[in-house]
């Protein structure tokens, strides 16, 4: 109780403790001031990251305006280059037609030049005939033996001449004796066969010329060392003219 009591007299004596006057100030200017704090301390950091960005060569107005130009700029390159690729693809399909329609004139113009080289032969070579020779002799030209797409065909051709003036006409057959070799072995083959020689096929007509053409077969693995034409007159089985060709 007695210390109670001294404490009490105490805050009335010289000891008693200093006493501070502060003026009070309304709420709503304490509100005020951390406001203010707030916006200079937001805009002290958006004044950072501004100046942040901006030394680090980006803005995000600038990029999104440069953003939108190049999007433009790669849709009209997008649109350009579909037109292109569209005008590419007709010009091929035109260049296709224009490569078709010009191999269809190369073999044309490769098939008329050797029809040409054939007439020119051919007039070249009757002109060189003469009406003074063997009536009714018959004679073998220009034979050739040129292999075809499949392995063991060969399309063979020849000219056949009856020389004379106002031969009458020949009737009779043709036939190819090849010599060949296979696997070492030499062996010949007769084309067409005897029983097959009189067939409406095989069968020759001249008057004074024919051209003779077809395709004859062999072995595969066979080689062609020699060949002789031999023409028969009618039913005969004796050849009336042998004729060696040199391949």
């Amino acid at each position: 109780m007695m210390r109670r009591f001294k404490v009490f007299l105490r805050r009335f004596s010289i000891e008693a403790p200093s006493l501070s006057v502060r003026p009070q100030m309304p709420w709503y200017v304490h509100w005020l001031r951390w406001l203010l704090a707030a916006v200079v301390i937001g805009a002290i950091a958006w004044y950072t990251y501004d100046v942040g960005l901006e030394y680090a060569g980006f803005r995000q107005n600038e990029a999104r305006r440069v953003n939108s130009e190049l999007g433009v700029l790669v849709r009209d390159q997008q649109k350009q280059l579909a037109d292109v690729h569209a005008k590419l693809a007709a010009a091929e399909r035109q260049l296709q037609m224009e490569h078709a329609t010009y191999e269809d004139l190369a073999k044309q113009v490769k098939t008329l030049s050797q029809e040409n080289s054939a007439l020119k032969e051919d007039l070249a070579f009757f002109q060189s005939l003469t009406a003074t020779g063997k009536t009714g002799a018959i004679s073998v030209n220009r034979f050739r033996l040129m292999p075809e797409g499949v392995p063991g065909e060969y399309r063979y051709r020849l000219l056949l001449v009856q020389t004379g003036e106002r031969a009458k006409e020949f009737t009779g057959s043709m036939q190819l004796v090849l010599n060949l070799q296979i696997n070492g072995r030499k062996t010949a083959v007769v084309w067409p066969e005897e029983s097959k020689r009189t067939q409406p096929q095989y069968r020759i007509n001249i008057k004074f010329f024919q051209r003779v053409e077809g395709v004859l077969k062999i072995p595969v693995d066979a080689q062609i060392l020699s060949l002789q034409v031999r023409i028969f007159e009618g039913q005969s089985d004796t050849p009336k003219l042998t004729h060696d060709v040199n391949l």
